[in-house]
């Protein structure tokens, strides 16, 4: 973009999740209210693995103003609750890593063992049939 003096001004484009947020890219969103939006990873690593987001854009967990912050555990805890009821696990873990997209997110995985959350193994490759049935599971527990 250029302004009106002719220099350049820089423009940040929008993340991967707000574009999701916009609707201009697919998801499989499991919940959603005026201020957090929660959806499938395409790229799990085990099935029912959930990404929890504020709608506001911003990169660092703990740039969060003390409200958003609240709210976003808040909506992440009945979110767990819907994957805890619907998907198979001893219980649902929680992650925080914040290096993969710049907008703050967190992860909801389904656990068994402690491998489960581990982000070094390889990620599940699911079709979108998959992803669909395991979003609807979900939303089942709400």
């Amino acid at each position: 973009m250029v302004s009106p003096s002719g220099f350049f001004i820089f423009t940040p484009m929008a993340s991967i999740f707000t574009k999701i947020i916009n609707r201009e890219i697919p998801a499989e969103i499991i919940a959603e209210d005026e201020h957090y939006i929660a959806f499938l990873d395409i790229m799990p690593l085990v099935k029912g693995h959930v990404l929890v987001v504020p709608k506001k854009e911003v990169d660092y967990i703990f740039d969060l103003d003390d409200e958003t912050l609240s709210g976003l555990h808040i909506f992440s805890k009945y979110v767990a609750k819907a994957i805890d009821k619907t998907i198979k696990c001893t219980r649902v873990g929680v992650a925080v890593i914040g290096l993969e997209v710049p907008h703050v997110h967190i992860h909801l995985v389904p656990l068994r063992t402690m491998d489960d959350i581990n982000f070094n193994r390889p990620k599940l490759k699911l079709s979108k049939e998959e992803l669909s049935g395991i979003a609807d599971q979900i939303r089942k527990g709400f």
